[in-house]
């Protein structure tokens, strides 16, 4: 009889089988294309193949090496982490990219207990104008950078 010797593996190897597929279920009915003229359909095709292959593997790890049982899942970060995305997401066009990252930071940091506001403050302010910079500026991307633009 087989034995999972790693739970943690083979939920891991899990999650990586079925994002791949997911990725080769919404990929397949873009272009290919080839190494030399990559379709859309190239790049999202080929990360699905190496996503698959690293479940694989790992799925296999799970009946080899010896590991720790799967944890009850932590709430409090999923939830925080998740709400400062989706926050992310509604505010930029309102408020900016710049506040809007800065609120991320502020809304995330509330997934560990204790955390430092000082400390938090200074990286949301260096997050908020260092991804203006490289993405309004230096990428040339359409958003609005800043409150009211």
């Amino acid at each position: 009889m087989i034995r999972v010797r790693s739970p943690q593996n083979l939920g891991a190897a899990v999650i990586f089988i079925s994002l791949a597929a997911i990725g080769l279920v919404f990929g397949r009915d873009l272009t290919f294309g080839s190494a030399a003229k990559m379709g859309p359909g190239f790049f999202p095709t080929i990360l699905s193949l190496l996503i698959l292959g690293i479940g694989l593997l790992k799925g296999a790890s799970a009946f080899i090496v010896e590991g720790p049982a799967i944890e009850r899942p932590h709430w409090r970060p999923l939830t925080f982490v998740c709400a400062a995305m989706m926050i992310f997401g509604l505010a930029i066009n309102y408020i900016g990219l710049a506040f809007s990252a800065a609120l991320l930071t502020f809304i995330a940091a509330e997934a560990r207990p204790g955390a430092r506001w000082g400390e938090i403050a200074v990286l949301a302010a260096v997050l908020g104008v260092f991804s203006v910079l490289l993405f309004v500026y230096g990428l040339g991307q359409s958003m609005p950078a800043w409150w009211g633009e």
